[in-house]
């Protein structure tokens, strides 16, 4: 009962303070951490001693899961060398910094040290991502920290290994090389093998319940086999979850990823809120512990920020050093403003902790080096991770646009819709029903023209057709339910079906476009995009830049017809203003069928990109 009790306490106030910290803008890997410190001080709450299997076993396999499965296989190829430099050069150079410092400045031997280097060298995964998406860094500094984040644990945990083993006793370089090569390829073919695997036993189910149930088992599916033939678990967790994240559109149904992806979401957030709190919760025992391990008081001082200091310039000098040398010799290289954001995105977490308590109890000064550990943890995530906004806002990097992202999405529902409709043409019979046919083309259409819509910035009382279909529809749910609840309370029903007719409901209203507020506090982009199309000639040739007619801009059609316009659009061959696919008159695409002009080019504030009617495409 009080271990139930103390698990519904923990994981209550670590969501109550993570909410919290995101209705006020504020850090949650600091705020939960800082209130796991407070907490261990209080006489009513029991000290909490985090094994380290718990962590291994129980808590990273989830989480390096659940963002493998998000990650990008194409992204992630294409920064393929600078993840494997960070994600292992990084880490083995962080580790020997680290280490003699530690021997320099410590009574241990160099394996100890070596090992203490291994337990706080790799930055957390679950840190780096929180900072990330809460600072709204460009989204490939982001993919980079992510990717990195995914296997720099394995790098560690296989040096931990090695310096381990050499406290027992020799060990040669081989060994040690052996080790990497076993743990990175043996990792690697095993979580292939258990995603191959897995695939074919989830084609075979439909039921989004059971598909779901199987996906929770599988990275311990990949991880136990990969650590029981010694290669590494982390590995194969996050082979595993890429390859079905990648391929989860062609094997998966529709159900089963919005299921399985609703489910991973929640279980990430319970276990990072957790995950951060139980760190502050070992402050207190460690430090006591320290504090009368025998070392004299200032030396432990002098250690603690020796180690902090050696783990936070280390990152930086690995990850600069490289793009000065390429500027140096004339070579092209990453912004420097993009390097400095990777160099301070090093915040240690849940592993280190974890790691330091696999070192063997004969180890020497190991209640110095657990509270080394412990300060490497809260000094980056304090330092750095309250820092790297302020350092993101400074250098002025901007994260990713809402409306570039609105612009992408839109050319590309666009494109899906013109596929899907030549596949519809492709597919009528003669007894399909007319009805049956027009009510499939106005959906695509209505769908792709609510994306268009949320381009431009019509006036505060404009309301586009799609917004008023949404405000509509889901008042018309919202009468339907509350139906079906007065027969379902007047008992005049079987439940079952009542279940089901409730359960369509909401499938349809979760099913309704909606799209995000601006955020004005960004101000005014502009929408642009490249210069042309691949393999659209008509973009190519067509003007790039074309200002807009002097004074107001209105579409003359709309006018003589009494109709009112959503955006304006002007053919780019003769300075025709027409207004768009969402307008009742759509007198921009009539003018393309009577003119033949193939382009046009927004005119609405801010937008200043292209569309080649006859290809389809966006410019």
């Amino acid at each position: 009962m009080d271990v139930a009790i103390g698990l519904v306490v923990l994981i209550g106030s670590a969501t109550a303070l993570a909410a919290l910290a995101r209705r006020f803008g504020v850090s949650e890997p600091l705020v939960l951490t800082l209130a796991g410190v407070a907490a261990s001080y209080l006489p009513m709450v029991p000290q909490v001693h985090l094994e380290p299997e718990v962590v291994l076993l129980g808590l990273l396999p989830p989480l390096l899961y659940t963002a493998a499965l998000r990650t990008s296989l194409v992204d992630f190829k294409d920064n393929l060398r600078t993840i494997a430099s960070l994600s292992v050069g990084l880490v083995l150079f962080s580790t020997f910094a680290v280490a003699l410092v530690v021997w320099w400045l410590l009574p241990v031997p160099f394996a100890a040290a070596v090992a203490l280097g291994a337990v706080v060298a790799p930055p957390d995964a679950v840190a780096a991502t929180a900072v990330a998406r809460r600072t709204g860094m460009p989204r490939s500094i982001v993919t980079v920290l992510e990717d990195e984040s995914l296997f720099n644990d394995a790098t560690a945990l296989v040096a931990l290994r090695s310096a381990i083993a050499a406290m027992a006793g020799a060990v040669t370089v081989w060994q040690v090389g052996g080790d990497f090569l076993l743990a990175a390829v043996g990792g690697g073919v095993i979580g292939a093998v258990v995603a191959a695997s897995l695939v074919m036993v989830r084609r075979r189910i439909t039921d989004p319940v059971l598909d779901t149930s199987v996906s929770l088992l599988a990275p311990f599916v990949a991880y136990l086999p990969a650590e029981h033939f010694h290669a590494s678990g982390v590995i194969a967790v996050v082979t595993c979850g890429m390859i079905l994240g990648h391929g989860a559109q062609r094997w998966q149904g529709a159900a089963s990823r919005v299921a399985e992806t609703t489910n991973w979401r929640t279980i990430q957030f319970i276990l990072e809120s957790a995950v951060f709190l139980i760190i502050g919760l070992q402050v207190r025992w460690i430090v006591e512990g320290a504090w009368h391990s025998g070392l004299d008081h200032g030396t432990l001082v002098v250690a603690a920020v020796g180690v902090l200091a050696a783990v936070m310039l280390a990152r930086p000098v690995w990850v600069f050093t490289p793009v000065l040398v390429a500027r140096l010799f004339g070579r092209a290289s990453e912004p420097l403003s993009h390097a400095a954001v990777v160099s301070w995105a090093g915040m240690r977490g849940v592993v280190t902790l974890a790691a330091v308590l696999l070192l063997p109890e004969s180890t020497p000064q190991l209640p110095v080096l657990e509270l080394l550990a412990l300060v490497v943890v809260g000094g980056t995530l304090l330092v750095q991770g309250s820092s790297l906004p302020w350092l993101v806002r400074w250098l002025r990097l901007r994260g990713p646009s809402r409306e570039e992202d609105a612009l992408a999405k839109a050319d590309l529902l666009q494109q899906a819709s013109t596929a899907g409709l030549a596949e519809l043409d492709r597919r009528i019979g003669p007894n399909t029903p007319e009805p049956v046919i027009e009510s499939l083309r106005q959906r695509l259409i209505w769908r792709s023209n609510a994306a268009w819509e949320r381009l431009g910035r019509p006036e505060a009382e404009l309301v586009t057709p799609t917004a008023e279909y949404r405000r509509l529809r889901l008042a018309m749910l919202g009468a339907e339910r509350d139906a079906v609840l007065k027969v379902r309370d007047a008992g005049a029903v079987d439940y079952e079906v009542l279940q089901h007719v409730l359960a369509r409901l909401d499938l349809e209203e979760s099913m309704i476009d909606r799209f995000d507020e601006r955020d004005d506090a960004r101000g005014v982009e502009t929408l642009s995009t490249a210069a042309g199309a691949l393999g659209c000639a008509h973009l190519d040739e067509a003007p790039l830049l074309l200002a807009p007619p002097a004074g107001e801009l209105v579409c003359q059609t709309c006018l003589d017809e009494g109709l009112r316009w959503v955006h304006l659009r002007m053919c780019t061959d003769c300075g025709n203003i027409g207004c768009c696919e969402s307008s009742i008159g759509d007198h921009a695409s009539a003018h393309f069928r009577t003119s033949t002009h193939p382009v046009m080019r927004s005119v609405e504030p801010g937008e200043a990109w292209r569309w080649c009617y006859v290809d389809q495409l966006l410019g």
